[in-house]
Order: C-alpha cells, then structure tokens, then sequence
C-alpha cells in the first residue's frame, strides 16, 4: 500500500473527489531596482501595477502543476524603481471530479493555496531592495475565475 503513495497521499478516483496538495515550491524569482540609488532620492508618488497569470499543466496521472505568477512593478515618474517578479507552484493530486470541476479546482482552490506565499516573497524581496514593504490584498480567485470562463466562452474575432 505504501508503494502506491504519492509523497504521503494516494489520489484515487475509485473513492470520489479528492484533492491533495502534494508539493509547494519557488519555480522563478527575480527582483530588479534598475535605478538605485538614485530612485532613493525621488520626491515622487509612486505607481504600482500588478500582473497575474496562471499556467496549468497535467504532469502525470492525476497530478496537476499550478503555477500561479505575479509581476509588480514600480514607476516613480517615468523611472522604474523596482520590477519584482515571482513564480509559485504547486503540484495538486486531483481525481474523481469531472471536467468542469476539475477546472474550477485548478483555477480557484489552488491559486488560492498558493497566493499566500507568493504575497510573503514578494513582500521580502521588495523590503530587501530597500523599499518600504508590499503587502499584497487578498485576491477573489473565484471572480478571477468567473471572468476567465466569460472570456472562453466569448466567440474569437478573425
């Protein structure tokens, strides 16, 4: 029986829908202050803008990696004061649900597991650069999710 464990939890679809996290890890970080020191010394408001995106892949039966990726970026003026960059992921045991659910668990449960750690790095990194700290808001992944699904099922324009 333990021959059939996967890191400490057998996923089967035999016993109804299961989900298991199996593995959380960094897949990518970088952290750039292109303009230091001088950025130190601007009198400016800055400007933070955040992107998210998340990547699915199935990387054997029943497991799924999740990689949930934010870049922020900071602008005083026309300068970039710090461009920080993370990729979380996370490999999710998945079985008995159907297509539909699937995704949804993807695409929300997931994320949502990793977004915790990816606020803490990000956080440090910016801190560590010299920046006053970043402390991400919670994310709604169901929403994100919801307008995903609007954005699928909209017909592609040729």
């Amino acid at each position: 029986m333990a021959d059939e464990q996967t890191n400490g939890a057998e996923i089967s679809a035999d016993q109804g829908p299961q989900l298991a996290v199996q593995k959380i890890y960094l897949k990518d970080v970088s952290f750039e202050a292109p303009t230091a020191p001088a950025i130190f010394q601007e009198q400016v408001q800055p400007r933070i803008d955040m992107n998210l995106t998340q990547k699915v892949s199935n990387v054997g039966e029943n497991l799924f990696e999740v990689v949930l990726a934010v870049t922020v970026t900071c602008k005083a003026g026309d300068k970039t004061a710090y461009l920080c960059e993370v990729q979380q992921a996370g490999v999710f045991g998945c079985a008995g649900f159907d297509p539909t659910q699937l995704d949804a668990v993807l695409g929300t449960y997931c994320p949502h597991v990793l977004f915790p750690y990816v606020r803490q790095i990000i956080s440090d990194l910016i801190q560590s650069g010299g920046f006053p700290p970043l402390f991400l808001q919670p994310i709604n992944f169901e929403q994100v999710y919801a307008e995903s699904l609007k954005r699928r099922q909209q017909p592609t324009m040729n």
